[in-house]
């Protein structure tokens, strides 16, 4: 009978046979090399997360990564309690139980997937005719409406002016000309990260909050809250502190346990959970919204434009509110709606 492999022979033998070092992967990583070697010597397991980035790095199935990094950080959790094996049998049929079909979402939303589905295979015969200026007119328009939900008085033509013309308006703060330059780049640098395709991490959003805040907030730009804060206009009361990085550990571990989600559902999900996070002192709207069209862009669809008028920036705030209850129904419709919408205006210019 075989010996399965452990993660940690697994994970050596595939850098040796991509010719990386230690030194290497670890900065790929962006961790201490003493790390890999304590992982490859079974002191040590990664987390979920890093699971992921090794087998992109390494060209091991993600699966049969997973699936041994997972059974041994069980048996790690086990090996010293006495039922053990009563304790993993009741695992079994909780984890059975979990993976049954969730209840579908309502039949409204799921008429709306199916119309953005249909809309992104006609985009997909005609997104080669798109050119560099047709998309870097609707990324200004995202960046206008984006910080004019969080209160940016910038016109649309001003916005334009400049991102593209260096131009400074008068009357306009130097906070809000930095917000219509870092937003836009912070779009730039998204689309850098999905052309190397690369995987979602914790430091690539931070990356991006730190271009967000480029300029505005050094101390804070890029760097989890150390006190708590409010959200104002809202009776959700963020995480302490204190537990920021975890809730963040969690909600990459969630978003790498959903990828079988529908795109557009996955990233309202990660659009709302960051936000309700509030991990940081400030840009947490502009982050989470670009976290969201992020994923949009990565499966192919296109800017997910929430419209930064009154009327529709009350929405947003009800519809965040609703999700905050435990009530996420309204929002997920929201996001989808304005996928749908976006997706329309693009194809139909294209075609």
């Amino acid at each position: 009978m075989s010996i399965m492999k452990t993660f940690s022979s697994l994970m050596k033998e595939a850098r040796i046979a991509k010719g990386i070092s230690q030194k290497e992967l670890a900065s790929l990583l962006m961790i201490d090399s003493s790390l890999i070697t304590r992982m490859e010597k079974g002191e040590r397991l990664p987390v979920r997360s890093q699971v992921v980035q090794l087998a992109a790095l390494l060209d091991v199935p993600e699966k049969k990564l997973l699936v041994r990094w997972m059974s041994e950080k069980i048996v790690r959790e086990l090996e010293h309690e006495p039922f053990a094996k009563e304790m993993l049998i009741a695992a079994e049929e909780h984890v059975r139980y979990r993976a049954m079909p969730a209840k579908s979402v309502s039949g409204g939303l799921k008429k709306i997937l199916k119309e953005i589905d249909a809309c992104k295979q006609r985009l997909d015969k005609v997104r080669h005719m798109g050119s560099h200026k047709f998309s870097e007119a609707y990324e200004v328009e995202y960046t206008y409406h984006s910080n004019r939900i969080e209160g940016n008085t910038l016109t649309l033509q001003e916005t334009e002016l400049v991102i593209n013309h260096g131009i400074t308006v008068s009357g306009k703060s130097m906070r809000e000309h930095l917000e219509a330059i870092n937003h836009y780049e912070a779009i730039a640098l998204i689309q850098e990260f999905i052309a190397d395709k690369r995987p979602l991490t914790e430091r690539f959003l931070l990356d991006i909050h730190a271009l967000v805040l480029r300029g505005i907030d050094k101390e804070n730009a890029g760097r989890y809250r150390d006190v708590q804060v409010r959200i104002g206009g809202s009776t959700h009361i963020p995480p302490n502190a204190l537990v920021v990085p975890q809730k963040m550990e969690a909600l990459f571990e969630w978003y790498y346990k959903n990828q079988h989600m529908h795109p557009v559902l996955l990233s309202a999900e990660m659009h709302e959970r960051l936000v309700s996070i509030h991990p940081f002192i400030d840009g947490n709207g502009r982050t989470s919204r670009l976290l969201m069209n992020l994923i949009l862009l990565q499966h192919g669809f296109v800017i997910a434009n929430l419209r930064g008028d009154r009327e529709h920036r009350f929405r947003y705030y009800d519809c965040l509110e609703n999700a905050r209850a435990d009530d996420k129904e309204s929002f997920l419709m929201l996001i989808a709606e304005t996928e749908l919408r976006c997706i329309k205006e693009y194809v139909s210019l294209l075609e």
